[in-house]
């Protein structure tokens, strides 16, 4: 498998330091390989966990992701796509394990415990009442709008063009998108009485 990469950008500033990591990550640094799990590993947990995989599943999928870079380092042809080519191979990786799942039939001992509710402490209540309200409301969103505003939030955040690539949607509808999907997020807060909570 070779990892056909395509430059769009090869004047960007980022090339040169990418190719430097790729290029010593391949030479066996550890330091190297750390830098790249800095900058790229947020998004790919978020793109596991927009595809609301289990804990588990997720870091299968980041660690199938993170194998097939390892395996394929010398043939990065462009490391300036290596944030999209990074992002699709976790979106296959994910939906790979989704066609897995969908195979099994959980019974008996295998059924998933309910996880045990931790009570809140007295400290800092409006802001979990806030937190509660923002995730229910998120929680009613459509699939596609909580998949883009997840890969939003990572830290470091994604360029647009890996979560092009994660979501296999043109870039120039990424904003669009966006801003209509926190339309429909305000609409449901709103709904619910709690938009008033969000700018406290």
């Amino acid at each position: 498998m070779t990892v056909a990469i395509v430059s769009e950008s090869p004047e960007s500033s980022m090339q040169p330091r990418l190719r430097t990591l790729l290029a010593a990550a391949a030479a066996g640094d550890e330091c190297a390989w750390g830098e790249l799990l800095d900058r790229f590993g947020s998004v790919i947990w978020a793109i596991a966990r927009a595809h609301r995989l289990c804990d588990a599943d997720a870091a299968d999928a980041t660690q199938a992701t993170w194998t097939a870079l390892l395996t394929h380092l010398d043939q990065v042809n462009d490391p300036n796509r290596i944030g999209a080519w990074l992002a699709t191979t976790a979106r296959r990786e994910c939906l790979r394990l989704l066609g897995q799942a969908r195979s099994v039939v959980p019974y008996g001992d295998e059924l998933p415990e309910a996880e045990a509710q931790q009570p809140h402490p007295n400290e800092g209540l409006e802001l979990d009442e806030r937190d509660a309200a923002l995730w229910r409301s998120f929680c009613r969103l459509r699939d596609s709008d909580q998949v883009l505003l997840r890969l939003l939030m990572a830290d470091p955040a994604p360029s647009y063009e890996e979560i092009s690539a994660a979501l296999e949607i043109p870039i120039g509808s990424i904003g669009p998108t966006r801003a209509r999907a926190l339309e429909r997020l305000r609409r449901e807060l709103r709904r619910d009485g709690a938009l008033a909570l969000m700018r406290t």
